[in-house]
């Protein structure tokens, strides 16, 4: 079995939401979702990184959920800026969540790229505390607290606005060249991050933020879970002079997983086998090279394709990769090996 590790997953949020049964879902799993440590141990899930996510208010969730079951063409507006205060509680609840599976033992928040292969090499999940969108952190004395509490990763937006700069919105055809670049505050905010060795997160930002982050950050960029634009053109995925900015940087993207990203007609409908898949790779390493281009599923956080339901069936695709012709070093590589290797360039070994 070749291990995976993993760009990116939403399971904190289910865990917030099992209420007292949380325990059992992440000890035992409850059958839902894509992600619990039975399913993770059955797919060789060596680790990732695990997101905080502020969800919105009632109401346009269901619409974003409503518009995304139709075909396209689609878009959405995203709903406005969520202000900090609000956001904080749900994102202490996720991390207080992620802290308790580390205290089951069965899992380790890792701080530095070594923490992550002792993880691995234990038998335990290697887990990286992530924000997407930094609508908790309204000033960089709060990231430096968050750094405190073991943040290494962070995406300035989740699509909606923040104080730091501007997302996509869920649309379908669409450039990723949507608004504006970031804010004051946001540049400031590269600096920082680069100061403390936090990895910036480009999936969702929209095309001018991206612009802005190359030129300031001093590190690889990385879009953790992102799809190729020339093969399904949604305006989350990087376009061919993306990858170009990235490739130049040493940096590395992330396949994801949902269905409505990788098909290119947009559609949500239930995808089979593994060609579209191979077809977003096959782009990506052309753009990136061999060293760029790794996994990150969207697990518990959109339509996987049926060949790829949950974590137990990661070896499906590691097998896809064989067959299509990728040697079993490149396929390592992908599976795991590049998202060390990028740590290790980005926070040092």
């Amino acid at each position: 079995m070749i291990p995976v590790f993993d760009g990116h997953n939403d399971f904190l949020q289910r865990m917030v939401a099992a209420g007292p049964g949380r325990e059992r879902l992440w000890l035992q799993g409850d059958g839902t979702g894509h992600l619990d440590l039975p399913r993770m141990k059955a797919g060789g899930f060596a680790g990732g990184f695990f997101a905080i996510w502020t969800p919105s208010p009632p109401g346009p969730d269901d619409a974003l959920a409503a518009m995304l079951k139709k075909n396209p063409p689609f878009a959405l507006d995203l709903p406005p800026e969520i202000p900090s205060d609000q956001a904080l509680p749900h994102a202490l609840a996720q991390a207080g969540q992620l802290m308790a599976m580390a205290r089951s033992g069965t899992l380790d928040i890792g701080l530095t790229a070594a923490d992550l292969r002792a993880s691995i090499a234990a038998g335990r999940i290697a887990a990286i505390l992530h924000i997407e969108g930094a609508e908790p952190i309204p000033d960089l004395d709060a990231l430096h607290v968050w750094h405190a509490m073991g943040l290494r990763s962070l995406g300035p937006v989740w699509s909606r606005p923040t104080a730091y700069g501007h997302g996509v919105p869920f649309a379908f055809p669409s450039s990723p060249d949507t608004g504006p670049g970031l804010t004051d505050l946001g540049r400031e905010l590269v600096k920082e991050c680069n100061q403390l060795r936090i990895m910036l997160d480009l999936s969702h930002l929209n095309e001018k933020g991206f612009d802005d982050v190359a030129r300031l950050s001093d590190a690889p960029l990385v879009a953790s879970h992102s799809c190729a634009h020339a093969v399904a053109p949604s305006s989350r995925n990087l376009t061919d002079r993306q990858l170009q900015v990235i490739a130049e940087s040493r940096g590395l993207v992330g396949l994801n997983f949902a269905v409505g990203f990788l098909h290119p007609e947009g559609r949500r409908d239930p995808m089979h086998g593994f060609e579209i898949m191979l077809r977003h790779l096959d782009h990506l390493l052309a753009h990136l090279g061999e060293d760029g281009v790794a996994l990150g599923s969207d697990f518990d956080g959109a339509d996987m394709p049926a060949d790829l339901a949950d974590a137990a069936a990661l070896q499906n695709l590691v097998q896809a990769m064989l067959e299509h012709g990728y040697g079993r070093e490149l396929v390592e590589k992908i599976a795991w090996k590049n998202w060390l290797n990028l740590l290790e360039r980005t926070w040092g070994a």
